[in-house]
C-alpha cells in the first residue's frame, strides 16, 4: 500500500469543518452503543454475575437486595440505577424477603447502585485490600436496612464510559495476579462503576499463535527474542525493550492466556466491554528474514546505558507497508476466535513516546489511516480508543495541524481518545475538545506504581464536570488511567463517582463524610486531619506531575556538592556552573540537569499535624484496618520529608567538612530508615513479601521460580540494563516503600553512600563518585539475584509504632538533639 493511495481520504478528513466531526462522530458513537447494547450478554447473565459481587462482598445479605436490570426507555434513555424500598419490605421475617430494590440498565449499574446505597445509606466504604480493604460493619443486619424516601432515587450516568488501567498497569501491578485477586479487582471495577476496562493480560499467547502461523512462519527462538520478561511485558508491548527479563516460558503464555479468557468472562458478564489491544507495528527482529523487502526501522535505544542489542533498539513496520494490515488483521482475527468475539474497541498507540519521521500532516494523517485499517481489516465494527499521552509529553511536536491529521485520520465516530493526564495538563482545553473527536477525561494520578500520597482532589470533583459542559465538548467518559494501583484511595472513591455526578462535588464537605464512611463513625480529630490533608498533601497545584522521588527510595546518582544544589533548589545555570568546576561527578551534563528535588507541594508542617490529629483518634478508631493503613501511610509520608531534609543537612556539612555534625546526622538518617522498616511491616499495604511470593507461586518449573523472582526484585530497583560502573537511568522508576525492601536494599545503599562521605572527610578528599556507583550497583546485583524469604503477614502494632516513631522525632526536635533546621514536625 501507498501513501498516494491514501491522499483522497486523508485530505477529506483533515480539511473537514470541525462542526461537522463534532456533530458526526457523536451520532456514529451513538450507532455503536447500540451495537453494543445489543452485544451484551444476556440479562438474566448479567443479573447473575451482579448477583456474585453482592454475594462475595455482603454474603448475609444475600436475600435483603433485589437486583434487577431494565431497559434504557426505563432510564429516560441513558445508563441508570434506580434505588427503591422493596415492595415485601417489613412485611415477613427478618432476612426473609428483599428490602432494597436495586434497578439497573447492566449489571455495572447494579453493581454501582448496590456500591452508591452501602456507601451514602449505609455509612459503609470498599477500597481494595492493600488500602484497608472494606469497611462494612455500618451496614445494618438483615431485616434492619436503613429505607429510602418514597420513590427512592435515579441516577443517571451523565457519560457513557467509565474507563480504567493504563497500559502499563498490566506491569506494575498485576503481573503476578492470580484468578482470586483478578475476581476481586473486576469486583472492584463494578462497584465503582467501571464499565470500559482495558484488558491486556494473556496477549503474548494470541501473538505466538499469529507469528508462528503458516503465514508468518516465526520459531520459538524468534518469539524468546521478541517477548520481555513477565514484569516488562508492558515495555516490550510498546517496543520500548526486548528479551529483557526473558524468555518466557510456555507454561506462562499458556497460563496467562487461560486467565484473560476467565478475565473477559466475568466482564462480559457484568456488562462490560473490555478493551483489546490491537497492532501498533512493533514487530521481531527475525520478520525481517521472511519478508526481506518490508519497510522495517530499527528504533534508537530507549534508556539504556550502551545501547546493548541484545535489548536496545526495537523494530518497528512501516505502517504504509502492505505487510502492516496483513499482521494486524491476522491479531485481531486471531481474539475473535480465541475469545469467542471481542466488543470491538482496541487500543493501539503507535506513536506513543515515537515521533513519525516527518511532521507532514498529509504523511501524519496517511499513517493514522493504515493503523485504523489494520484493525478494521479483522473487525469492520473496530474502534480505536488512542492513549492521548503524546499530546501531552510531546506537545511541542503535535501542534494541531499535526494533532487534526491524526485525529481526522480514520472514519468519524471511530476514534475515542483518552485525555491521559486531564488531572493535571488537559488537552482537550488547547485543542477545543479534541477538535471534535469523541474523548474520555482521565485522571492520570500515579506513575511507576509509587506509594506516594498525592492527589488533586479539587480537580477532579469539578475538572470532568467543566469539560462536559463546556461548548462543543465531545466528552464521552471519564476514566482512572494509573499506572500502578493500591495507594490514595480516597482519590479513585472520588474519581469514580464522576461518571455519575451531573455537577461539581463540594470536596471539603464529600472528604469530611469520607472519614466517616472509611473509618465507620465520625471522629472530630479525624475529621480534623481529613480537613488538613484536602487543603495540603491532596491539593496539589503546582502542575508538576508527581513521581515518587524521596531520597530515601530514589537515591540520587549524583556528586553530593552537585546533588546540594538540586535539593536546595538552585537554577539550572548555577547547577552547570557548579557541573563545571566539579570533578565528582561522571555523568553527562545533560543527565545533571535533569536532576531535581523530590516533589513537595504542601508545607511539611500541614502533613505533621494532620497525622498528630489522625494518631489522636487512636482510641476512638482502635482496630479499624482502613484507619491503621492510614495512620502508616501517613507517618510514612511525613518521615520520608524528614529524611529529604536530614540528607540536605548531611550534604550541606559535608560540604564545608563539618565532621561531627555528619556523623550525628547521618547516624541519625540511618536510624529514620530502621524504624521506617519497623512501620511498615505493621501493614499488609506495605510489605514486599507479597509481591514476592505471588511471583513465585506462578511458576511451574525451579527455573521459572528463579526467573520471576529476578523480575520481580528487579523491577523495583534498578530496570532495565546496567554495566559495572553505570546505572540504569530508569533505576528507582517504580520503587516501593515496602518492609523488607526498605531494611535490606534501601538502608545498605544510604550507608554505603554516607561511608564514602565519611571516607572522603577522614582523608581530606574527593567524593569517590565511581567506586560508589560501582558499589551500588554490585549491592542491587546481589540484591536482584538473592532469593531470601521475607515476611506476607504484618508484624507488630501500626498503631503503637506510628504515636512511637512520631513522639521519637518531635522529641528529637523539640529537645534540640537535631539541629535548628529541622523544624519539620515542629
Amino acid at each position: 500500500m501507498e501513501i498516494l493511495r491514501l491522499l483522497p481520504l486523508v485530505l477529506l478528513f483533515v480539511i473537514v469543518q470541525p462542526w461537522y466531526v463534532q456533530a458526526s462522530g457523536m451520532h456514529e458513537m451513538g450507532g455503536f452503543w447500540k451495537r453494543a447494547e445489543a452485544e451484551r450478554s444476556e440479562t438474566s447473565v448479567q443479573e447473575r454475575a451482579a448477583r456474585g459481587v453482592l454475594t462475595r462482598l455482603l454474603p448475609n445479605h444475600t436475600s435483603s437486595f433485589e437486583l434487577r436490570i431494565v431497559s434504557k426507555e426505563d432510564c429516560s434513555g441513558k445508563y441508570c440505577f434506580h434505588i427503591r424500598n422493596h415492595p415485601s419490605s417489613g412485611l415477613q421475617a427478618a432476612g426473609a424477603a428483599p428490602e432494597i430494590s436495586i434497578l439497573g440498565t447492566t449489571g455495572v449499574e447494579l453493581c454501582a447502585g448496590l456500591h452508591w446505597y452501602i456507601k451514602y445509606w449505609c455509612g459503609a466504604h470498599v477500597s481494595w485490600d492493600k488500602t484497608g480493604g472494606a469497611q462494612l460493619f455500618t451496614i445494618p443486619p438483615p431485616g434492619s436496612l436503613p429505607q429510602l424516601q418514597d420513590g427512592g432515587i435515579t441516577i443517571h450516568r451523565v457519560v457513557e464510559w467509565n474507563y480504567y488501567q493504563n497500559v502499563v498497569t498490566s506491569s506494575y501491578s498485576y503481573v503476578w495476579w492470580k484468578w482470586d485477586q483478578w475476581e476481586k479487582e473486576i469486583d472492584w471495577m463494578a462497584l465503582q462503576g467501571i464499565n470500559l476496562p482495558l484488558a491486556f493480560t494473556g496477549q503474548e499467547a494470541i501473538w505466538q499463535r499469529v507469528f508462528q502461523s503458516k503465514t508468518f512462519n516465526l520459531t520459538k527462538s524468534d518469539l524468546d527474542d521478541y517477548f520481555g520478561g513477565p514484569a516488562f511485558l508492558a515495555w516490550a508491548r510498546m517496543g520500548n525493550l526486548h528479551r529483557w527479563g526473558g524468555p518466557l516460558p510456555q507454561a506462562w503464555l499458556d497460563q496467562q492466556l487461560q486467565l484473560q479468557i476467565r478475565i473477559l468472562s466475568r466482564m462480559r458478564d457484568l456488562g462490560m466491554t473490555p478493551v483489546l489491544p490491537a497492532f501498533s507495528g512493533n514487530v521481531p527482529a527475525a520478520i525481517s528474514k521472511i519478508y526481506p523487502n518490508a519497510k522495517i526501522t530499527r528504533l534508537g535505544e530507549w534508556n539504556t546505558v550502551d545501547g546493548d542489542p541484545r535489548w536496545c533498539c526495537t523494530y518497528l513496520l512501516d505502517p504504509t507497508d502492505p505487510l502492516f494490515v496483513e499482521i494486524g488483521k491476522a491479531f485481531i482475527l486471531q481474539q475473535i476466535e480465541e475469545y469467542g468475539g471481542t466488543q470491538h474497541i482496541y487500543n493501539c498507540d503507535t506513536f506513543n513516546e515515537n515521533q513519525p519521521p516527518t511532521d507532514d500532516p498529509v504523511y501524519i494523517a496517511a499513517l493514522g489511516a493504515v493503523v485504523f485499517e489494520a484493525m478494521n481489516a479483522g473487525d469492520q465494527d473496530a474502534i480505536w480508543l488512542m492513549q492521548g499521552w503524546l499530546f501531552a509529553s510531546d506537545d511541542s511536536y503535535w501542534q494541531p495541524p499535526q494533532m487534526q491529521a491524526l485525529l481526522h485520520s480514520v472514519p468519524v465516530g471511530k476514534m475515542i481518545v483518552l485525555d491521559l493526564f486531564a488531572d493535571v495538563k488537559p488537552v482537550w482545553q488547547r485543542s477545543n475538545h479534541f477538535y471534535g473527536i469523541p474523548y474520555i477525561w482521565c485522571m492520570l494520578h500515579n506513575f511507576g506504581g509509587n506509594l506516594e500520597m498525592y492527589g488533586r482532589l479539587d480537580v477532579v470533583g469539578a475538572g470532568p464536570i467543566e469539560a462536559l459542559t463546556s461548548p462543543n465538548s465531545t466528552m464521552v467518559g471519564v476514566g482512572m488511567c494509573m499506572e500502578g494501583i493500591e495507594q490514595n484511595p480516597v482519590v479513585y472513591d472520588l474519581m469514580s463517582e464522576m461518571a455519575f455526578r451531573n455537577g461539581s462535588v463540594d470536596v471539603e464537605n464529600w472528604v469530611e463524610a469520607y472519614s466517616a464512611r472509611r473509618y465507620g463513625k465520625s471522629v472530630a480529630d479525624a475529621r480534623t486531619a481529613w480537613k488538613i490533608l484536602h487543603r495540603s498533601i491532596y491539593n496539589c497545584s503546582d502542575g508538576i506531575a508527581d513521581h515518587n522521588g524521596d531520597t530515601i527510595v530514589d537515591f540520587p546518582d549524583n556528586s553530593p556538592i552537585l546533588q546540594l544544589s538540586v535539593l536546595n533548589g538552585e537554577s539550572s545555570q548555577s547547577r552547570l556552573r557548579l557541573t563545571s568546576n566539579s570533578i565528582h561527578s561522571k555523568l553527562s551534563t545533560k543527565q545533571q540537569l535533569l536532576g531535581h528535588p523530590p516533589h513537595l507541594w504542601y508545607s511539611p508542617r500541614d502533613a505533621a499535624r494532620a497525622l498528630q490529629f489522625l494518631l489522636a483518634s487512636g482510641d476512638s478508631l482502635g482496630d479499624n484496618q482502613p484507619y491503621r493503613y492510614d495512620v502508616v501511610d501517613l507517618t510514612r509520608q511525613v518521615l520520608s520529608k524528614l529524611a529529604n531534609q536530614l540528607l540536605s543537612q548531611i550534604l550541606a556539612d559535608f560540604q564545608v567538612q563539618n565532621v561531627a555534625k555528619v556523623e550525628m546526622t547521618s547516624d541519625c538518617f540511618l536510624e529514620l530508615l530502621s524504624d521506617l522498616d519497623t512501620l511498615l511491616s505493621s501493614n499488609e499495604g506495605f510489605l514486599l513479601g507479597p509481591w514476592l511470593e505471588d511471583a513465585k507461586a506462578l511458576s511451574t518449573t525451579e527455573a521459572d521460580k528463579k526467573l520471576y523472582e529476578w523480575n520481580a526484585r528487579t523491577q523495583i530497583t534498578m530496570w532495565f540494563d546496567n554495566t559495572p560502573d553505570k546505572p540504569s537511568p530508569l533505576h528507582d522508576y517504580a520503587n516501593k516503600m515496602w518492609s523488607g525492601l526498605m531494611r535490606d536494599y534501601y538502608q545498605p545503599r544510604a550507608s554505603l553512600y554516607i561511608g564514602f562521605l565519611k571516607q572522603a572527610l577522614y582523608q581530606n578528599s574527593s567524593f569517590p563518585f565511581d567506586a560508589w556507583r560501582e558499589q551500588w550497583i554490585a549491592l542491587t546485583n546481589n540484591w536482584q539475584d538473592a532469593t531470601d524469604l521475607y515476611p506476607v503477614h504484618p508484624e507488630g502494632d501500626a498503631l503503637k509504632i506510628a504515636q512511637t516513631l512520631y513522639a521519637k522525632y518531635v522529641g528529637l526536635i523539640k529537645q534540640n538533639t537535631l539541629s535548628k533546621e529541622f523544624t519539620l514536625l515542629y
